[in-house]
């Protein structure tokens, strides 16, 4: 069975540009968001995201037809649900646990349009478990249909899970050239989505159950976690020991066995900072590395703060005739990567937030990949990178933005980042 409509529910960093990737193969799209700015943008063929080269592909699907948004669901032939799946609230020390509801309120929109047929997946990063939770949640909303938990290959609605794994910034190319794991909860379930993916996929679809699919994006994600805690506590050390660590790292990698990542302010992100928890919450006393590895990138940002105060009270003892009140820091950087306007559990936007908290002068910020300033950093103000290169008293380089990398900083800077 040919897939000939297609919808997406969540047009966010993930689920525009594969909308736009299936509209581009001619394919019928019909994207579902709950943000009538971002409907009404992409109908308008523009995009509310930054991401390379994404613009070009929205506008010729929007043009051709092939691409709509919408705030409601239509009936389609497969339905692949990207919408976030953030953390519950919890109290500080606690292990935060996996929010589902964004999940569960996107079964319960579709399943009034579901008909036999039709194929569900889940791309979604989500605990183990989620996609069995999503049919059941399916099944619940329609009694009249079968779903594979009870029929197996004999469903009227397939269900199966494919995580995204693509780098932002590299979103268009990744999407197309990068394997996908595809775990269908029946094998005919992973059938129908292989076939569905190589529409426009060229890597490889590798087939598996739902759980070791969901528990694969964890793994890619806490295992990159772990490395960049290394590279982090690593920098600490160096700090420590009056060590260049950027440096250091680049002699340790000439060994042929040897690759240690670049350390940063801490880690953000949909992904990295966020999957790790997963898997704790489900096996905390087993997932011993992980968490470790989490709280060391979870600290990081307070290493970065520290320095901050540090810089400021040197400041101060070289010039005495000055308060704080009088000092300018600049935050280079609010991102959380380089070359993107992502701002997610970003831990830039944490330290700029803090350092405006704490400090009783002027904050300002320099992110060329955004327009206006964060509603939670109200007190800091957006200024370009010349404004802040003249004004500034400490810089603070949070992101290793192409247009940091030609800045000539003054002598009181604290580099969290290798330009």
């Amino acid at each position: 069975m040919s897939f000939e409509t297609i919808s997406v529910i969540g047009l966010g960093y993930i689920g525009l540009p594969t909308a736009a990737m299936f509209a581009s193969r001619k394919k019928k799209v019909i994207g579902i968001d709950v943000n009538q700015h971002a409907v009404d943008t992409i109908n308008q063929g523009r995009i509310h995201i930054v991401e390379p080269d994404l613009d070009m592909i929205v506008s010729a699907a929007v043009t051709e037809g092939y691409l709509k948004a919408s705030t409601n669901p239509e009936p389609a032939d497969a339905f692949l649900i990207a919408v976030p799946t953030p953390f519950l609230a919890c109290e500080e020390g606690e292990v935060p646990a996996p929010d589902l509801s964004y999940v569960e309120a996107a079964s319960k929109a579709i399943a009034p349009v579901l008909k036999k047929g039709d194929l569900v997946v889940l791309e979604s990063t989500s605990p183990v478990g989620a996609t069995e939770q999503m049919a059941a949640w399916l099944s619940e909303a329609r009694s009249d249909l079968t779903f594979p938990q009870t029929h197996g290959d004999n469903a009227d609605v397939n269900v199966a899970h494919c995580p995204e794994r693509v780098l932002p910034g590299h979103v268009v190319r990744e999407l197309v050239e990068n394997d996908r794991v595809i775990g269908g909860m029946s094998t005919r379930c992973s059938e129908r989505s292989v076939e569905l993916y190589k529409t426009f996929v060229l890597g490889e679809c590798v087939v598996t159950n739902a759980r070791t699919a969901e528990m694969a994006k964890l793994t890619e994600n806490s295992s990159r976690d772990v490395q960049i805690a290394f590279a982090n506590e690593l920098s600490i050390i160096c700090d420590k020991l009056d060590i260049n660590v950027w440096e250091l790292i680049a002699l340790a990698n000439r060994h042929p066995r040897v690759n240690i990542l670049q350390p940063g302010p801490g880690v953000g992100g949909h992904c990295i900072a966020v999957d790790p928890w997963f898997i704790v919450s489900k096996t905390p006393e087993e997932a011993q590395i992980i968490h470790t590895a989490r709280k060391v990138n979870d600290a990081k940002p307070d290493w970065v703060i520290n320095k901050v105060k540090l810089a400021v009270f040197n400041f101060l003892q070289d010039n005495p005739e000055k308060t704080a009140r009088d000092i300018t820091i600049a935050c280079y950087g609010l991102a959380f990567k380089p070359d993107i306007d992502d701002l997610r559990e970003s831990p830039a936007v944490k330290i700029t937030q803090e350092i405006a908290k704490l400090h009783t002068g002027r904050v300002i910020s320099i992110e060329p990949n955004v327009s206006e300033i964060p509603t939670n950093l109200r007190n800091v103000e957006l200024v370009d990178s010349e404004i802040a290169r003249k004004e500034a008293d400490i810089e603070v380089i949070l992101v290793a933005h192409k247009q940091f990398k030609q800045c000539e900083f003054k002598s009181n800077f604290i580099c969290s980042v290798n330009l």
